[in-house]
């Protein structure tokens, strides 16, 4: 699933894209997609002819106003793409489930082969109770700047291990489970570390790995996985899975230390560390 720094990367070329065009018309291929719609015309109805005039994240959520004081939320789940397309002559990817052509020319098309993401319209007003997660979740490390004293008394209040706490979305919006692995390595913590365990040093160290994996992420366009199913807005693969330290590096050297990743099972997920550098 796209992580901060992918929902991130495309909010940044939405922004220079959409941000000002008009939609002249939208097609919809797949109905799941727009699921929280009674119809595909109401979903259609409430696009057309109005103009975007904005884009913001919210967690992993994508939030494109529009004029009419009106929202379309965006959720990629497992493997939805956004991708830009100059001339609707462009050749369609398959699972192409919904079409939105600007006045001005151009694309922007859904794809999403498994078909968990979304894309669905509400009201500015309605939208906390459209997307109840929303109001509940916690800080956005990119966009909520702390003191590491304020992030340790966060960390204190919650006896929660490491890697849980850092992807629940409650605590902080966005990571999930390879910037969580990310985090925890460059600070030198292990997953299963409790949070009102950390000494003042090990507070700063956390909240440090956290602000700057994230952000050279985010300048690494995300990462995309062997199966390449994030792309960007242009349709390309991400870098930063060349920079990953330990995320699905098992069995090869640390790049710090030489010993081998391993890899854990954590809440039903494969995570990955390493035993001599994370302590």
């Amino acid at each position: 699933m796209p992580e901060l720094p992918e929902v991130e990367t495309i909010r940044r070329d939405l922004e220079k894209e959409i941000v000002g065009r008009r939609i002249k018309s939208v097609e919809v291929k797949g109905k799941r997609s727009v699921r929280r719609h009674k119809t595909s015309a109401e979903f259609r109805g409430r696009l057309e002819n109005h103009k975007i005039t904005g884009v913001r994240r919210a967690g992993k959520y994508l939030l494109v106003q529009l004029d009419d004081a009106e929202v379309l939320v965006v959720h990629l789940g497992m493997s939805g793409q956004l991708l830009r397309a100059k001339s609707p002559k462009e050749p369609m990817e398959r699972h192409t489930h919904v079409v939105v052509t600007f006045t001005q020319g151009g694309q922007l098309r859904f794809v999403d082969p498994r078909t968990f993401g979304e894309m669905f319209v509400t009201s500015t007003e309605e939208l906390g109770a459209a997307v109840p997660e929303l109001a509940h979740l916690g800080f956005d490390p990119l966009e909520d700047v702390m003191s590491w004293a304020r992030f340790g008394v966060l960390l204190a209040d919650r006896r929660s291990a490491l890697k849980g706490l850092l992807m629940d979305q409650k605590f902080v919006a966005g990571i999930g489970n390879i910037y969580s692995d990310e985090i925890l390595f460059a600070a030198g913590l292990r997953y299963d570390r409790l949070s009102d365990s950390l000494s003042a040093q090990e507070v700063r160290r956390l909240y440090r790995a956290m602000i700057e994996t994230l952000t050279e992420a985010v300048k690494a366009r995300g990462s995309s996985l062997a199966d390449e199913q994030y792309r960007d807005l242009y349709g390309e693969v991400g870098e930063y899975q060349g920079q990953h330290q330990v995320y699905d590096r098992d069995g090869q050297a640390c790049r710090r230390c030489r010993n081998p990743v391993v890899k854990v099972k954590v809440n039903g997920r494969s995570s990955f560390l390493c035993e001599h550098c994370q302590i």
